[in-house]
């Protein structure tokens, strides 16, 4: 589940790596010897061509002539970096023999060659000697890592929160709480330490996001919506909108789903297929307009269509019909979607603006899907208006077999036909 060990194992080379040799040297900005500059420069070309060993030899050379403790440190990183840990270790004990007092940075470098070696007792010995000595957050890391080789996690977690009481740093806490949840199974505890630094400091990616995961993992829905509502609120990133809106259609929570996408605008779509959905036709009229306007898609403003006519309180009103034909009018002379042909079709003939004009759309509309119930339906409606009963009737037979369940406007057409037909009419 987790690569534990790659979050800890860090030997301390890489804790050099922020400040180059260059800016060591020059801070001092004092020359020791005639050449120095030169072999500096030629140590620095060496390296840059990944050229070890002669890195190695020229920074020797440095150290011998001037003393300066940077050029030693740098011939021990050198053989770490190059994987010469054994030639380091030689190094190591060489250097230690002529100096009464190590410095700590040097200390840090021993620990680091131990650690390559894999004699990992000894690099916990001597960095419990060296945490006693600088009460310093890296050293506690250390040896909460050295303590995490040897499986030994409620020791490693005891330096951890060590570290991160200095400074309250949260690659500290990330790896407390992975010890914590991962190792330990205190769980509860590993999310109320995330909680709580997330109430004090603010809720960075990463600490949010280990939170996240471990909500995740106990399938926690709220947990997991708080967290990313979080990052989102800080972030406006839209992989976390993206999240929120996945978790809040899992809980099925059309209310907050709705209200999330009309505050955040980051999904348009889906917002106009939640107002169909929650029968918020003004809504739909709305945005579907602005929809169209913006993509230039017939597909939205044949739904503002739809639903203007739907959300209608008299459907007769011939302002609402008028802007509803508009649309639709539009809309197919830029597609030939079947649905939108024959909703329009079917509002000339219901309403008798053009019965002919009305059943034409309609074909077209069967010509894209001539096994529709719905369109059939529409069609047999047209014959019906035009006092084609029976024919109408007919048609209707088929319109019934195709459905699953009755359909209340399907029977009250048929009523309608049955009704012309006893009078007498065709």
């Amino acid at each position: 589940m987790y690569k534990i060990l790659s979050l800890f194992i860090v030997p301390f080379i890489f804790l050099f790596a922020g400040c180059s040799l260059h800016e060591q040297v020059s801070a001092k900005n004092v020359k020791s010897f005639e050449d120095e500059d030169r072999l500096i420069m030629f140590a620095l070309y060496a390296k840059t061509q990944g050229d070890a060993n002669s890195t190695i030899n020229l920074f020797e050379l440095l150290y011998e002539e001037s003393g300066k403790t940077e050029y030693r440190d740098e011939v021990i990183i050198m053989m770490l970096q190059s994987r010469q840990s054994q030639r380091a270790l030689v190094k190591v004990a060489y250097y230690k023999k002529d100096i009464d007092k190590l410095d700590v940075r040097f200390k840090r470098l021993e620990i680091a060659v131990l650690i390559q070696l894999k004699r990992y007792e000894e690099a916990k010995n001597l960095s419990l000697i060296l945490v006693e000595e600088t009460k310093e957050a890296q050293d506690y890391q250390q040896v909460a890592s050295l303590y995490m080789i040897e499986g030994r996690y409620d020791f490693s977690l005891r330096y951890l929160q060590s570290a991160y009481a200095i400074n309250y740093d949260e690659k500290i806490l990330d790896k407390m709480a992975i010890v914590l949840y991962v190792n330990l199974n205190k769980k509860s505890e590993a999310i109320s330490n995330l909680e709580t630094h997330i109430l004090l400091n603010g809720c960075s990616e990463t600490i949010c996001l280990r939170l996240a995961s471990f909500y995740s993992e106990e399938n926690d829905i709220e947990g997991m919506l708080r967290v990313y509502q979080r990052l989102y609120d800080n972030t406006l990133s839209l992989k976390y909108a993206q999240s929120i809106v996945k978790l809040l259609t899992y809980k099925k929570d059309a209310i907050a789903l709705v209200q999330f996408l009309e505050k955040s605008e980051v999904d348009d779509v889906l917002l106009l297929q939640m107002y169909v959905n929650i029968k918020n036709y003004e809504k739909v009229v709305s945005l579907g307009s602005k929809l169209y306007e913006k993509e230039g898609d017939p597909y939205y403003l044949g739904q503002s269509a739809i639903f203007e006519y739907e959300g209608a309180k008299d459907k007769n009103d011939k302002l609402v019909i008028d802007s509803v034909m508009q649309k639709l009018i539009k809309v197919v002379s830029e597609s030939d979607e079947a649905v939108y042909l024959n909703y329009l079709g079917y509002l000339l003939i219901d309403h008798e603006l053009d019965i002919k004009k009305g059943m034409n759309y309609v074909k077209r509309a069967l010509k894209e899907d001539s096994n529709s119930a719905y369109y059939l339906d529409s069609l047999a409606w047209g014959y019906y208006k035009q006092g084609y009963c029976s024919k109408a009737l007919t048609l209707m037979k088929g319109v019934t077999k195709q459905l699953d369940k009755e359909d209340a406007e399907v029977s009250s057409h048929i009523k309608a036909m049955k009704k012309c037909i006893k009078k007498g009419k065709r």
